[in-house]
């Protein structure tokens, strides 16, 4: 199996629980320090014992050629694969051994179960319950743990240090003492969500400076070249869409660049691209217009579609009317027929609003003049 969650959300422990409760051999590796020289003795191992249960940490960083020497293994049954990820494990995991495991999502643990895991501690740590600590707020100490519960812990432990016994927690006292003493970026690069966000907003607000400046932060923290490049392809139709279509390509090409190439020559590329996107034009209709039409898919639910625009393959689908009185938009001038599209219910219901840019004033103009005044263009 695969578990795949944001860091702190208890891959390893899982991994551990199942270890200890089938009472089987357990090993370890992280994909970070491990290559396929480790991979093998444990095989070896494995292959005179039962039921062993290998588990791999990131293993999203493992190459083909360490993904490889998994498979007949995990194939013949030697041993039972765990592995935990912080990335997609579709595009981290290669198919073969992929289609050999379960993949199970980890979501992150909500504001309830972080407080009640402050709570727990609190009471019931062997040191922290002498210490008569009261938790008065909570909010820094969750904002700053990002939803990390290792993370969380690890900050509940440095503020009750810093004020000592019958300490009372207050965010001002998290704050003050959290910036004093935590580390901006991990070097590992799993605690990376405040730079992430610093580096998409100064994209967002077209500030190339502040772009390539955070990217500078990742990249000498060690982050992920696929996690950047990834992160750069979704905002360029999340944050650009169609005020320039160029952006798109250009971070698409930039993706499949740094999957080839790999650091140190990558951030070269990724320097480029965020700056290109921080510099190009913004628009945010592309993800206004689908967020719309699928909160109406959620209110409305299946709506039936016109018939004139349904197939039909069959003479009975035919006869009962489905496509009767289709346009064949090529048929008519300028390519285009003002008939329905939009089942009954939400007829004339405007999703895709034209950002107020260049590019998108001219598709306004053009759907104006094709729509007249049915979408209030």
């Amino acid at each position: 199996m695969i578990l795949w969650g944001p860091p702190g959300v208890g891959k390893t422990t899982i991994a551990n629980i199942i270890a200890q409760t089938l009472q089987v051999p357990f090993y370890t590796l992280s994909a970070i320090s491990s290559g396929v020289k480790e991979v093998r003795e444990v095989i070896e191992l494995a292959k005179k014992q039962s039921s062993v249960i290998l588990f791999i940490d990131e293993i999203h960083r493992f190459n083909k050629g360490q993904q490889d020497a998994l498979l007949g293994a995990v194939e013949k049954g030697i041993i039972t694969l765990i592995g935990a990820t912080t990335e997609n494990p579709s595009f981290e995991v290669n198919s073969a051994l992929l289609s050999r495991t379960q993949v199970y999502i980890l979501k992150a643990l909500d504001e309830k179960d972080l407080v009640a895991l402050l709570q727990h501690a609190i009471k019931n740590d062997e040191v922290l319950k002498t210490k008569k600590i009261e938790l008065k707020e909570t909010e820094a100490l969750i904002n700053i743990s990002g939803g990390d519960a290792r993370k969380l812990l690890n900050l509940l432990e440095l503020v009750t240090d810093a004020l000592g016994d019958n300490a009372v927690i207050t965010d001002e006292a998290v704050m003050e003492i959290a910036q004093q003493r935590i580390a901006l970026y991990d070097k590992k690069g799993e605690q990376h969500y405040d730079i992430i966000s610093a580096f998409i907003k100064s994209i967002r607000g077209s500030d190339p400076n502040a772009a390539v400046y955070y990217l500078a932060r990742m990249i000498a923290g060690g982050e992920d070249v696929k996690f950047i490049a990834r992160r750069m392809l979704i905002l360029a139709s999340e944050d650009i869409g169609n005020a320039n279509p160029n952006a798109l390509l250009l971070a698409n090409a930039s993706f499949d660049a740094v999957n080839k190439i790999g650091y140190p020559e990558s951030q070269l590329i990724l320097s480029q691209c965020a700056i290109y996107l921080a510099s190009s034009a913004k628009s945010n209709a592309a993800t206004v217009a689908i967020g719309a039409a699928m909160s109406a898919v959620k209110t409305h639910g299946d709506l039936p579609v016109p018939l004139h625009i349904r197939n039909a393959p069959t003479k009975l689908m035919k006869k009962e009317g489905y496509g009767k009185g289709y346009e064949y938009s090529h048929n008519y001038e300028n390519n285009f027929s003002p008939q329905e599209y939009l089942p009954d219910a939400i007829n004339g219901t405007t999703f895709f609003e034209p950002g107020k840019n260049l590019r998108e004033e001219e598709l306004r103009k053009f759907l104006k003049s094709l729509w007249k005044d049915k979408y209030g263009y």
